[in-house]
Formats: structure tokens, C-alpha cells, sequence
């Protein structure tokens, strides 16, 4: 299929979000489309697939004029959209799920459930897919999930898949197969739209570029014309520097120590220590135990055996609670569900973690609230509005600079960081990763998960890796490879 949209213009309520954009795909290509968050990716392809109706501009399909008025015209036209937040219903099997709304039935209309699990299965086979079709989806991984999902895309004929940031919860191993999927899909002739924030992998799979800024087209590309910096220059209109920016503080005594820390069958004898002023990186496949260990240092998950020592003293924490007043943060992976009230303003999500600062005898002083606030928006330049603005409408960096900021102003002494660029775009990237480089200069240790190893490699002094629970070991980032890592992670050993 051979899509063509050209000079689309898209308004809402007097703003204009796309200005005189245009697109192209081709038959069996896969396309990077890709910008800041706020550039008019999703409107963009919200408008092809019929979610919005176009204020200017033509839609060619196969050089046939043409609009969807709504999803399911789309999809029947053989134009699937598979969101980043899967459309799944966990509670019914692997099948339901690929047969929603489209159920083989026999002439009686009795569900005939052979035929759909053998249709399942050949669609799965068709992609290399070992998953059972009578597998609740809840018991399958993200990755497993999407697999389906894009499963059930090809039982309506699939000609072109727009996948929304397919990797941001995979593990490495599943990112691999996604991508072999997406390979095989090519070869038959599907096209793709593939938006991301990952670099990486749009100069590992994809054919051509095309950079949106401020809702505006900047250049289409075939990716072996451009390089990363090439990519950033159009995405940010400025050259952005060296990706990960260097540190040169110094790093201290230990500040925090693990040992022998056990959850039964979750992870098991997990010890380790972090300096002051020391970026720790965590990696680990999905499922490793990563965040449930940092959950058990912060009082949310209970354990079984094991001590935490904070300058060299034991302490005990049962709850975050407790772990705030010993000088612990936690900036979580969802920040949507777990680290920011979405329908609040900027304000009370910052103020709200401050309280003790902002408060005299249980009484708000609302003139050191807007002081705190304000500070806040301007030191991690927060776009926004002002600190009245509804959070659930600033884009994925600036939620997440607004959650760095309710932890920050508490002067935290440990900091875990939890996937803290998931679903953020480079630029807002670099802004976050000077942020954890100033927070390490004024002494603080911190410990930073990431499923992306670049990041890893880039942002740590020493990398941790956990494999089933257990630390597979701990190495200088010096001496870390991107497969060195990857072997402590799947259980091998650092040679």
C-alpha cells in the first residue's frame, strides 16, 4: 500500500498543530516518523487512520484520494494502529483476543473455537510466534502481548502497521524478535510507520526518516543519508552536544550499603553499595528483579533476610515514609500511574512531597509554595504554562522534569531512578541526564535503572547487572561493553 499525505493542516480550539505536513509511504518500507514530544507524530497519524478529520491537505492511498471517518474504516482498509499502550483484555485468552468483534461462528451462530485456534495459531506460526492460543494474556509478557496484537492486525489483512513506541517496555531479547518480526512483515510487503524515541533502532531497522518539529515537516530522509546528529539537528533545530554529557566531580565514601537482602522467589541474597556522588546503573532483562529490589529498599515491597546500612549504620525502612526521612527518592517507571496525580496542577504535584518545607504547625505558607514551585519550573525548565497547568497536558519531558522535581526539593541523599527516560525525546533527554549529573556533583548516590544499555554504559560510573534475582555481577563502566553486560545479565559471567 502507497500512502501519500500531503499538505495536512490540523487545528484545536484556535491552535494549530500541524502545519502543511507531508508524508509518504511506500510498499513494503518501514518509516521513521519521528520528532520532540508535542511535534504532531500522533495527530499526524490520528488523521491517517480517521481518529481526527483533516482541516487541509489530501490522504492518497494508492493514489486514490481518501479519508477514514473512523478507526474501524481504517482497519478494514487494512490500516492497523497498534497504540504503546496495548488494547488487551487480560482476563481472556490469547484467541479471544485476536477474535474480538471478528468470531468465526457455524450456521447456528454457535462460536466455532477449533477453527479460530487453528486460524490463531497458523497467523502466529506465519510470524514465528510460539504462544499458546489458549494462554490467559495476563500470564504473557509486554513483548508476548504485542506479538499478538500484531497477530491480530494480520487477521484483517494488515497492509500497513503503525507501531507508537513498540520497545519501551521490552527487554533486549524481546526487542530482537520484534524486530524479526517486523523484518518477515516487510518481506511480504506490509509497510510500517515506526515512531520512537530510540535512536538505535531507527538506524538499525528502518529504510526511511521523516522529522516533524513544533508541527511543522522538516525532511524526509533514507537513513543511510543521515546520522544520529543529523536526526537530533532536525528534531531540535540546534546541534544538542555529546549525548551523554560528561561528569567530572568526584565521588565519595560509601553512602549506602545492601547486604543479603531476600524475598522469597522474587530475589535472593542481593548485596551491594553505592558512594556518595556515584551514579550506580542497574540493568537486567524484564522480569530480572530490578525494581522489586529497589521497592523492598524503599519500604513498598517486605523481605525476608537481609540489612540496609546508610553511612555505615544499620537502618530499617517498612515504609516509603520511612525511607523519605532517612533521605531516600524513588522516581518510578509509570510516571503516569505512580508518580504524578495526571489531573492536578504542576504546583500541587511539586509542593505535595515538600510539605515539611513549605509548612509552619500544619499551616501552608503559600508564599513559600509559589517560591518552591517557581523555582522548581525554572532551574529544570519545565515548559509549561505556569504552575496552574493541568499535568496530564504537558508532554512525557516535562512530566517527568516535574516529578524529578518533587523528589529533588527534598534533598534526597539516596535517589533511585526507576526508567527515567522512558517515552522522552532527546532533547528532554540531555536535560534529564545534566539533572542527574548535578545531583551526583552535590554528593548524591545514585542508583539508576534503565532498560536502554547505551544509557547504562553513558550515564553510570559502575553497572550492576541482575539476572533471575540475583546480582550476576558488578563492573567499572570502563570496562562494560553493551555484550558484556548483556552476558552478566543472562547469567553468564565477566571475563
Amino acid at each position: 500500500m502507497h500512502i501519500e499525505m500531503k499538505g495536512i493542516c490540523k487545528s484545536f480550539s484556535n491552535v494549530q498543530v500541524l502545519k502543511n505536513v507531508f508524508f509518504s509511504l511506500a510498499d513494503g518500507e518501514i518509516h521513521a516518523l519521528m520528532g520532540e514530544n508535542g511535534a504532531g507524530k500522533s495527530t499526524l497519524v490520528k488523521i491517517l487512520t480517521g481518529v481526527y478529520s483533516l482541516d487541509e491537505g489530501e490522504i492518497l492511498i494508492d493514489d486514490v484520494s481518501h479519508r477514514f471517518n473512523h478507526p474501524m474504516e481504517a482497519e478494514q482498509a487494512g490500516i492497523v494502529f497498534i497504540h504503546q499502550e496495548l488494547n488487551t483484555m487480560h482476563e481472556l485468552t490469547v484467541e479471544e483476543n485476536m477474535f474480538m468483534c471478528k468470531e468465526i461462528k457455524g450456521t447456528l451462530g454457535i462460536l466455532n473455537k477449533k477453527a479460530m485456534r487453528q486460524k490463531a495459531r497458523e497467523t502466529m506460526n506465519q510470524l514465528g510466534i510460539d504462544i499458546d492460543p489458549k494462554t490467559i494474556m495476563k500470564h504473557l509478557s509486554v513483548g508476548q502481548q504485542q506479538m499478538v496484537e500484531i497477530a491480530k492486525a494480520l487477521m484483517v489483512d494488515a497492509r500497513v502497521l503503525i507501531l507508537d513506541e513498540p520497545t519501551a517496555a521490552l527487554t533486549l531479547v524481546e526487542t530482537e524478535i520484534l524486530f524479526k518480526v517486523i523484518n518477515r512483515l516487510k518481506e511480504s510487503g506490509v509497510s510500517l510507520i515506526y515512531i520512537t524515541h530510540r535512536m538505535e533502532e531507527v538506524f538499525e531497522i528502518c529504510d526511511r526518516i521523516t522529522v516533524l518539529r513544533d508541527g511543522e515537516f522538516i525532511e524526509t530522509k533514507q537513513i543511510n543519508d543521515t546520522d544520529m546528529n543529523d536526526v537530533v539537528r532536525m528534531m531540535i533545530g540546534r546541534e544538542i552536544g555529546e549525548r551523554f554529557p560528561t561528569r567530572t566531580s568526584g565521588i565519595g565514601d560509601v553512602l549506602f550499603e545492601v547486604t543479603g537482602l531476600t524475598k522469597l522467589g522474587v530475589f535472593d541474597d542481593v548485596s551491594f553499595s553505592v558512594r556518595a556522588g556515584e551514579v550506580l546503573g542497574v540493568a537486567g532483562l524484564m522480569g530480572a528483579g530490578r525494581t522489586e529490589i529497589m521497592k523492598a529498599i524503599f519500604g513498598v515491597l517486605s523481605y525476608e533476610r537481609g540489612g540496609t546500612y546508610l553511612d555505615g549504620n544499620i537502618i530499617k525502612i517498612n515504609s516509603p515514609r520511612d525511607a523519605k526521612r532517612h533521605g531516600f527518592g524513588f522516581i518510578t517507571e509509570d510516571r503516569k500511574t505512580e508518580g504524578l496525580m495526571l489531573d492536578d496542577n504542576i504546583g500541587h504535584n511539586i509542593s505535595i512531597n515538600n510539605l515539611a518545607t513549605i509548612t509552619k504547625h500544619g499551616v501552608l505558607s503559600t508564599s513559600k509554595e509559589a517560591t518552591l514551585v517557581e523555582t522548581a519550573i525554572e532551574k529544570l525548565n519545565i515548559i509549561c504554562t505556569g504552575s496552574k497547568q493541568i499535568s496530564k497536558y504537558l508532554s512525557g519531558g516535562n512530566q517527568q522534569k516535574v516529578v524529578f522535581a518533587k523528589w529533588i526539593y527534598t534533598n534526597p541523599r539516596v535517589l533511585i531512578l526507576d526508567e527515567p527516560t522512558r517515552g522522552v525525546d532527546v532533547g528532554a533527554k540531555k536535560e534529564i541526564y545534566n539533572i542527574i549529573n548535578e545531583l551526583a556533583a552535590d554528593g548524591v548516590a545514585i542508583i539508576l535503572i534503565s532498560s536502554e544499555l547505551p544509557e547504562v554504559l553513558g550515564m553510570s560510573d559502575r553497572i550492576m547487572a541482575v539476572h533471575e534475582g540475583k546480582i550476576g555481577g558488578i563492573i567499572e563502566s570502563a570496562d562494560a561493553t553493551q555484550e558484556s553486560v548483556m552476558i552478566l545479565c543472562t547469567g553468564g559471567s565477566h571475563v
